[in-house]
């Protein structure tokens, strides 16, 4: 059967997918050893893991693209699931980052908003998972804001703040949450979760992996595995196991 007759029989496949919404800690999950990779592992062959991580942005703008990168006639259907993944940069100090700073009540109001949307296009509150931003370690966070001419230009205390705004819209809107700041809080040592006291190290990434993985598996364990295992394939006559479509 050649490609063009084959292509015109079977019905196109379409893979459901997991889009992660976020800033840098989003951005970068797709290294190695990354959070994003570590569940596009577990995920291969039932769904795609879309990153949409957009280093340095914080709510306000984000909610500005969300609808420009789900709507209903471009992938709402096929999402199973959202994470999203700000307030590292909102809750930077208003004085020392006005740029990305955004204000505790607007962050919280901004979160509402993405929810919201999601749902107007048919992504249920089930299907959304909520992150807060990671605890802040001060001390190695400043020495890479002196490196660059800066002084340090956020607080763990205020994060802290941030987390538990975004817990609490998990709480009114009905979705899921890990609440990262508080799980690395109740670590002796959060530090080595941090690689440069903001963003991830590998055992960062791998504790956060976990803890989504956590909340996704139960979501997505009735995913099929998409297309047969190569030993289930009818080698003499492949069409028959692959292109069903086309024999009926």
């Amino acid at each position: 059967m050649a490609l063009a007759e084959a292509g015109a029989c079977g019905r196109l496949l379409l893979w459901p997918r997991v889009v992660l919404f976020g800033d840098s800690i989003t951005e970068f999950s797709f290294r190695e050893n990354g959070w994003g990779a570590y569940l596009a592992e577990r995920l291969v062959r039932k769904c795609d893991v879309v990153n949409r991580g957009l280093s340095g942005y914080n709510t306000r703008w984000a909610k500005l693209i969300l609808p420009r990168l789900i709507t209903k006639s471009a992938g709402a259907e096929s999402t199973v699931a959202v994470t999203i993944f700000f307030g590292a940069n909102d809750s930077a100090l208003k004085d020392l980052n006005p740029k990305q700073h955004v204000p505790l009540e607007e962050y919280a109001a901004n979160l509402k908003s993405m929810i919201q949307y999601l749902k107007s296009v048919d992504i249920t509150e089930d299907r959304i998972i909520l992150i807060t931003p990671p605890a802040l370690q001060e001390s190695a966070w400043e020495k890479e804001c002196l490196a660059k001419g800066d002084t340090l230009n956020r607080c763990n205390a205020t994060t802290g703040e941030y987390a538990r705004a975004c817990v609490q819209v998990a709480r009114d809107c009905g979705t899921d949450v890990v609440d990262l700041w508080m799980l690395m809080q109740n670590s002796q040592d959060f530090s080595s979760y941090l690689c440069d006291g903001l963003h991830l190290s590998p055992k960062g990434n791998s504790f956060l992996a976990a803890q989504l993985w956590s909340r996704l598996e139960n979501k997505l364990s009735a995913l099929p595995f998409l297309l047969p295992y190569w030993r289930d394939v009818d080698h003499t006559h492949p069409e028959a196991t692959l292109l069903p479509d086309a024999l009926q």
